[in-house]
């Protein structure tokens, strides 16, 4: 008797995975992506702070988005900057991304880290979202150039 049960188990087991397996999404997950952030961030005569560089991505999961996202950080200073939306279809773009140093000041010229991130953000139904994963990222130092 322990052998039909065990075929039993067994064929449970296939069927369930078989399902899994065919009813998974296709594009479920964005391959082929990279970003890269330039060496040096500049800061405008109006105390505005660019960084630039590229990515490419593939198209994102069925309910998700692709934006840029990027971090400076020097000394105990952090300032996020958003690059915006990235159009995934696996060519190579350029990002620029705008932030100003009103409130932070203490960020200025010299050494700093710049993180660049590729993230998908995918909605679960409302304006709020379900889950942020991040599919590329570049983390480098940078020199920041101040031009006031």
């Amino acid at each position: 008797m322990r052998t039909p049960a065990r075929r039993i188990a067994l064929a449970a087991f296939s069927a369930l995975a078989a399902t899994a397996l065919f009813t998974a999404p296709a594009a479920a997950t964005v391959y082929h992506q990279g970003i890269s952030v330039r060496p040096h961030a500049h800061i405008a005569q109006d105390g505005t702070i660019t960084l630039s560089g590229t990515y490419s991505c593939e198209a994102a999961s069925p309910g998700g988005a692709v934006q840029v996202k990027v971090t400076v950080v020097q000394d105990r200073f952090r300032l996020g900057l958003g690059a915006g939306d990235a159009r995934c279809d696996g060519e190579a773009h350029s990002w620029e991304a705008h932030g100003t140093l009103r409130l932070t000041p203490g960020i200025h010229e010299g050494a700093a880290l710049a993180q660049a991130e590729l993230q998908e953000i995918h909605f679960g139904g409302g304006l709020m979202p379900r889950a942020i994963d991040q599919i590329a990222v570049d983390e480098r130092e940078i020199r920041v150039i101040d031009h006031r």
